[in-house]
C-alpha cells in the first residue's frame, strides 16, 4: 500500500511540474506576440447570409491570436432576419460592429 500511494504522490507531483512549466512557457510566448493597433477584419455579408455564425466563431479563433484587432460585419443588402442575427452575433460576442457597406466609411 505504501508503495501505491508513494506513486501517486511521485504522480501528481510530476502534473504539478509540468502544469507550472506549461503556464510559464505560455506566458513567456504570449509576450511576444503582434499588437497592430487599429486592425480590422471586415466580413462582408449579404442575403441570408447561411455561414454566418460559423465564419463568426472562426474570426473570433483568429481575434485571439491578434490582440488589438476589431471584427466589422459589411452589411451589402442582408435580408431582415440575417441583419437580426447579425445585430445579435456582433452584440454578443463584443468584439464586432455591424455596419451598413455603403454609408461606412474609414476614418
Amino acid at each position: 500500500m505504501t508503495a501505491f500511494q508513494d506513486g501517486l504522490l511521485a504522480f501528481f507531483c510530476a502534473v504539478g511540474v509540468v502544469t507550472v512549466i506549461w503556464l510559464a512557457a505560455d506566458a513567456l510566448f504570449q509576450a511576444g506576440r503582434p499588437v497592430i493597433p487599429g486592425l480590422l477584419l471586415v466580413l462582408p455579408v449579404r442575403g441570408d447570409a447561411p455561414a454566418l455564425e460559423e465564419d463568426m466563431r472562426e474570426l473570433n479563433r483568429i481575434l485571439l491570436h491578434l490582440p488589438g484587432t476589431s471584427l466589422i460585419l459589411a452589411d451589402c443588402g442582408l435580408s431582415e432576419n440575417a441583419r437580426k442575427t447579425a445585430r445579435y452575433l456582433a452584440g454578443r460576442d463584443g468584439n464586432a460592429v455591424l455596419v451598413d457597406a455603403q454609408t461606412w466609411k474609414i476614418n
